[in-house]
């Protein structure tokens, strides 16, 4: 225990804050299925969604990159009784909305909107979801640094043309009319607030959500839409067939072999307390070490007209109550006389 304290004051006292980011890149090789053999891929026996490892899942070094799901509103002409797993899609749009969108005034779920506009906006009310693994997002996905490319034509094979989607401009622009926290606006090419939002991204909840429109058809081929055709690799023609006649699985299939890469920059939030102790030139000059004497005598003095001498090894810091709470130690002893004086700069991080 100190047998002499000192009193931090306020300005001895200063709190930081540092954002640390990391890039995740997830190639299209992984997303597909490389080990789809082996299992990377992992579907459950609620068929609700699917999850996408890194390596078989069962073994012991593979990692959760995300879970993938599709989902319609109730007010989505999608919507039939008819439609396989129809209750199904719609309670997962609803379970996604009700977190990421929240409820209105009467209580009801609200939709998700394509400009973030939560009352008169354009709805996005066929949705696919992808819900990033928190060992990847960390504390939120950095704005303006989420991109996704997906297949425009061809085969799962070719890969021969992508579209890309982007977060474009969301450093300056996101929005915060989310219970979940700040999201921003997907844009398809560069053209950012002056085109149209294909999708949401959630930076803190780690989701980012699709609309199925940008696979849609056109009345002159239903199976080509603004992503191409991806699903006529499963003969099961456009996106509207599959959200109607497949189950959730067949979908999550089609959209993984229609994604090239997935990147983002992770962000690790670090918070630190600083504590500057200070050791004025009249400040622990002794040493309570019971060896620091001999005799009465101070070992380090040969003679009465000699200045005492210690050496600081360590920190503590103490609560009022003379607690010990934390304790630093310097990489090699500090000599401290009257003759001059000491700073050492403790942090904690958390």
């Amino acid at each position: 225990m100190a047998a002499t304290y000192k009193t931090l004051t306020p300005a001895d006292v200063v709190n930081t804050r540092t954002l640390l980011h990391e890039a995740v890149p997830i190639t299209g090789t992984i997303v597909s299925g490389t080990y789809l053999n082996d299992g990377n891929i992992k579907n459950y026996s609620h068929g609700m969604f699917q999850s996408v490892y890194d390596y078989p899942y069962l073994s012991s070094s593979a990692n959760h990159i995300f879970d993938l799901a599709v989902g319609y509103s109730n007010n989505s002409a999608l919507s039939s009784s008819a439609s396989s797993q129809n209750a199904k899609k719609i309670n997962i749009y609803n379970q996604m909305a009700q977190v990421l969108v929240g409820f209105d005034h009467t209580g009801s779920v609200r939709e998700f909107d394509r400009d973030g506009d939560l009352t008169a906006g354009t709805k996005l009310r066929e949705c696919i979801f992808i819900n990033f693994a928190r060992l990847l997002v960390k504390d939120e996905i950095k704005k303006q640094t989420f991109v996704l490319t997906a297949m425009t034509g061809g085969t799962p094979v070719a890969r021969d043309n992508f579209m890309t989607i982007s977060d474009y401009g969301a450093e300056a622009s996101y929005k915060v009319n989310s219970p979940s926290g700040e999201y921003g606006i997907l844009y398809t090419g560069s053209a950012g607030a002056a085109g149209t939002g294909v999708g949401l991204i959630y930076y803190q909840a780690g989701v980012a959500v699709i609309t199925g429109s940008i696979f849609s058809g056109s009345a002159a081929d239903p199976t080509q839409g603004q992503f191409g055709a991806p699903w006529k690799t499963y003969d099961t023609g456009s996106f509207e067939m599959v959200m109607t006649g497949s189950e959730i699985s067949a979908s999550c299939d089609g959209m993984r072999n229609a994604i090239g890469n997935i990147e983002f920059d992770n962000t690790t939030e670090l918070n630190s307390t600083i504590y500057f102790c200070r050791a004025y030139h009249n400040d622990f000059n002794y040493s309570a070490n019971p060896t620091y004497l001999t005799g009465s005598k101070l070992r380090v003095k040969t003679s009465k007209k000699d200045q005492p001498v210690s050496y600081v090894t360590g920190v503590g810091l103490y609560s009022a109550k003379g607690e010990l709470l934390a304790t630093a130690k310097v990489s090699e002893p500090l000599k401290k006389t009257p003759a001059n004086e000491l700073t050492v700069r403790v942090r904690l991080d958390y």
